[in-house]
């Protein structure tokens, strides 16, 4: 995750105020059109406006960040909302019929312009996707893993889609860019773990940039056959453990290079490793992994929705915890998280949806990477639920 659009830095101020904003939006009223209750309506109208409002519409394929547009913004999106815009478009092309396939034109371009982040190097020696477009159109900037990963899932899900070599090959591209980012530090405090960034000046090693590593290890094990895979997924996966895992079972953010933990709860920081667990299943069939897909699951349910704080989550957060939670109940059969991810839908679609039909918060700007999140959310829930088993 950048340090534009939905950062760190940002994100610490606005959660506090957003469950007391939900229920001040709630008492005037819904805005826009009213709530359908049909979820594949929901998803067309989600896309529509994100691409009326968002695409640059210049022949690149790309989209703006914000809307509306400023004189001083840059012209095109930065990587990680760009990235879960591509993975919107994926899902949508995902909904079973005549519905998903009106998307297939989209997804190819869309795939094909998050070719303009690929960098052929970095600071580790390994191609990857930069914070932000290549030149011509761009300056590139910095580079994070985090934004790599989901990228790689993508290509993933794409090829589990599609059964296309190009996205496997990708996604093994990728890979190497992130075992490059294992730090080899052994000065820092819990040696190892994948960093956040290359940038010089931020030593992070988080759950974000570690667990969605791990799970594309396991799935490129899965695979491909290839061990190695498999073998690097669990240490990144039992970094993680040893060093972000709090004592209730839920995961802190990152460790710092002084030592200190952010300890806060954010959603995607759950949702991955139920994902993780539930692919260390399937690869090994330990019956442990499922076990502690269900216990993290179950723990992050009771802080997350039971206790009424899942609303205080970016959607983009939001969108990944519940997709990684489908992909439990693929498994479980169950419908507790899927009836929780359609109650957070039908509430942003209430309370958080404006008039120009986009996920809009109080006091800022429409942003590209919110609605696509509900496109993804709203999406998924169109799949036929053994089609779950190929999320994240």
């Amino acid at each position: 995750m950048t340090g534009q659009s939905v950062s760190r830095r940002t994100l610490l101020g606005m959660a506090a105020g957003l469950s007391a904003a939900v229920v001040a939006d709630a008492a005037v009223g819904q805005r826009g059109r009213g709530n359908s209750g049909a979820t594949l309506d929901r998803a067309l109208d989600w896309h529509a406006a994100l691409e009326r409002c968002f695409a640059v519409a210049d022949g690149t394929g790309l989209y703006r960040e914000y809307h509306p547009p400023e004189p001083r913004d840059e012209r095109y999106s930065t990587e990680w909302p760009f990235s879960q815009a591509h993975i919107a478009l994926l899902d949508l092309a995902m909904i079973p019929g005549a519905t998903g396939r009106r998307f297939a034109p989209a997804l190819a371009k869309v795939r094909a312009a998050q070719a303009r982040y690929w960098s052929k190097t970095s600071t580790t020696g390994r191609a990857g996707h930069l914070a932000k477009v290549l030149p011509p159109l761009g300056h590139g900037d910095d580079l994070y893993y985090d934004d790599n990963e989901w990228v790689g899932l993508a290509e993933i899900q794409h090829h589990l889609f599609r059964r296309d070599p190009v996205s496997l090959h990708n996604a093994r591209d990728i890979f190497e860019l992130i075992r490059s980012g294992w730090s080899t530090d052994t000065t820092l405090p819990s040696p190892g773990g994948v960093r956040w960034t290359q940038k010089s000046d931020n030593g992070d090693r988080n759950t974000v940039s570690n667990m969605p590593a791990a799970e594309m290890g396991v799935r490129l094990y899965m695979l491909t056959g290839d061990r190695s895979y498999l073998d690097d997924a669990l240490r990144y996966y039992h970094w993680t453990n040893a060093t972000l895992q709090r004592p209730d079972g839920l995961y802190a953010d990152h460790l710092k290079t002084n030592g200190s933990i952010e300890k806060r709860v954010w959603s995607y920081n759950q949702g991955v490793p139920v994902g993780n667990n539930v692919l260390l299943w399937r690869a090994t069939r330990d019956a442990q992994y499922l076990a502690t897909a269900r216990r993290i699951a179950d723990a992050s349910h009771a802080h997350l929705v039971v206790g009424n704080r899942v609303d205080d989550q970016p959607p983009p957060f939001n969108a990944i915890y519940f997709k990684n939670l489908l992909l439990l109940e693929s498994e479980t059969g169950e419908h507790r998280y899927r009836d929780a991810m359609r109650g957070y839908a039908d509430r942003m679609w209430r309370v958080r949806r404006d008039g120009d039909g986009l996920v809009r918060f109080p006091g800022r700007r429409a942003e590209l990477i919110d609605t696509a999140a509900m496109v993804q959310i709203e999406a998924v829930l169109q799949w036929r639920v053994r089609d779950w088993a190929l999320l994240y």
